[in-house]
């Protein structure tokens, strides 16, 4: 049943719900105060029995940005599994995780009735064969109760969990599905849909079919890491869980050392970022536009009101659009990095009246042409890697004798309207540096500015001379994650 307002009040659950609110905020979710407001007020509308309809509400008012799901999960799981009773949150389906010799009554399912061809009436009776029959059906026709039973079940029988073994949660999600073979469950699924049709499907419904039933996989396999998710917290205890699930959101995740999987949610991350980021900046141009009061455009006009400055006059300046180089380092896992934040300052390209591009290793080559005219940034990126006359002698770094490169053949394009942007950690394989040349380039341009993707604390260690070329620089910014990306292109314009 539902909670009211009054019994809110008076319960451990608000205590309980405002602690939450802070892990949610240590994780990097930013939450506001009418956002806890919002949510409060949520919980008063759902029976606190059902923990999905709980963690949904919380999410519906807390998480603002998709890419922030994944991390508000791992906190909600972790925060509402191990408390008292007086905390108890759809315990119907957490069950006593600690005990697995129990879960045969917890897994049946109602009205499920003795199995075919097993003893007993829990799912633990099942034949692996007919596990997966059910877990066909339920795919076929979308039964997400039956798929939530089945993913538990799946966990008991295939993921091995021990006590108090040190082990990862992927290792026991990787041996759970390895079993479920969800892979060929897809093409099953597929030829039965076809063969339950009269007349053939076309590529169009095909395709349908074929998404509906990779999302159907994609909410099993969520149902089976959360379960998975469960039992280790029960195991291991909240803090020490909270420690190992915590991971950070997609725009702190460093450049440097993202995973495959991470570097897949800032692909994602990066195009809502550049939405917001070219309406913060379109806004900032448009009010940034009123400029200092013209005291006598302002008495001229007074005259018409008997001498009264009735109407003040303001110049309005308009400022010009800077023109952005940027010269990238796109070498080992500096590339990454480079390739952000050209994706970025190409989807804002509009805030800016040219924008050229420059990469380098031990060689460099300008790619302007390579992200004009085309839709599809990441494509252009792709090219930039893979047809980009980068190399001069053995593809090491080369600070030095790319700077050669790019002040004798477009030094003479720099100007007053210029702004450069040199991406790169400024480790140079103890080659010449060429300093001067950055030296120079402040002279002729607008602004010289220096991005560098390492820590502070490694600049100038080992072969970084990166203290040399930021003494002639405007300013030398360390730019890890989007966050910081963000931050920096903000003061472009």
């Amino acid at each position: 049943m539902a909670i009211t307002d009054s019994e809110l009040e008076n319960s451990p659950l608000l205590e309980l719900l405002g602690g939450f609110i802070v892990e949610l905020r240590e994780a990097g979710l930013p939450v506001s105060l009418t956002e806890n407001l919002d949510a409060m007020e949520a919980v008063t509308h759902i029976p606190l029995e059902d923990r999905e309809a709980f963690k949904y509400a919380l999410g519906a008012t807390l998480v603002k940005n998709h890419t922030h799901w994944k991390a508000f999960e791992v906190v909600f799981e972790v925060y509402f599994s191990m408390r008292g009773e007086e905390y108890v949150i759809g315990s119907g389906s957490e069950g006593s995780d600690s005990d697995d010799n129990q879960e045969g009554d917890e897994s049946a399912l109602p009205g499920q009735g003795q199995p075919q061809g097993g003893g007993g009436g829990g799912m633990q009776s099942l034949t692996p064969e007919q596990l997966a029959e059910m877990l066909f059906n339920a795919l076929l026709n979308g039964d997400m109760a039956m798929m939530s039973a089945l993913a538990r079940q799946a966990v008991i029988r295939f993921a091995g969990m021990e006590p108090g073994r040190p082990v990862g949660g992927t290792y026991y999600l990787y041996r759970t599905l390895r079993n479920l073979d969800l892979d060929g469950m897809l093409e099953k699924l597929m030829e039965a849909t076809k063969s339950q049709t009269s007349e053939p499907l076309s590529q169009f419904e095909e395709r349908l079919e074929r998404d509906e039933f990779l999302d159907r996989i994609e909410k099993l396999k969520a149902e089976v890491e959360a379960e998975i998710r469960r039992r280790l917290v029960a195991d291991r205890g909240v803090e020490a869980m909270a420690r190992t699930l915590r991971k950070p959101l997609p725009e702190d995740v460093d450049f440097m050392h993202a995973s495959r999987e991470e570097m897949a949610e800032l692909r994602k991350a990066i195009y809502p970022l550049t939405r917001k980021l070219a309406v913060r900046l379109a806004r900032k141009r448009r009010h940034g536009r009123k400029g200092p009061l013209d005291f006598r455009n302002t008495i001229r006009h007074s005259l018409s009101y008997g001498g009264v400055p009735a109407e003040p006059k303001f110049r309005f300046p308009r400022p010009a659009k800077p023109e952005i180089m940027v010269i990238a380092d796109i070498s080992g896992s500096v590339a990454s990095f480079a390739r952000f934040t050209l994706h970025l300052v190409y989807a804002i390209s509009n805030q800016f009246s040219k924008v050229r591009s420059f990469v380098f290793i031990d060689g460099l080559d300008e790619v302007t042409k390579f992200f004009e005219g085309v839709e599809d940034i990441g494509e252009a990126v792709h090219r930039v890697n893979t047809e980009a006359d980068v190399v001069w002698v053995d593809g090491h770094s080369d600070y030095g004798h790319a700077f050669d490169v790019f002040w004798e053949r477009f030094g003479r394009d720099l100007g007053p309207k210029t702004t450069v942007l040199i991406l790169g950690d400024a480790r140079n394989n103890y080659h010449a540096s060429q300093s001067w040349i950055i030296k120079e380039m402040k002279h002729k341009a607008r602004k010289v500015y220096w991005l560098n993707p390492e820590p502070h604390a490694y600049w100038d260690t080992g072969d970084s001379i990166v203290g040399e070329y930021t003494t002639h620089t405007d300013g030398c910014y360390e730019v890890r994650n989007l966050r910081q990306l963000e931050n920096f292109v903000e003061k472009l314009v």
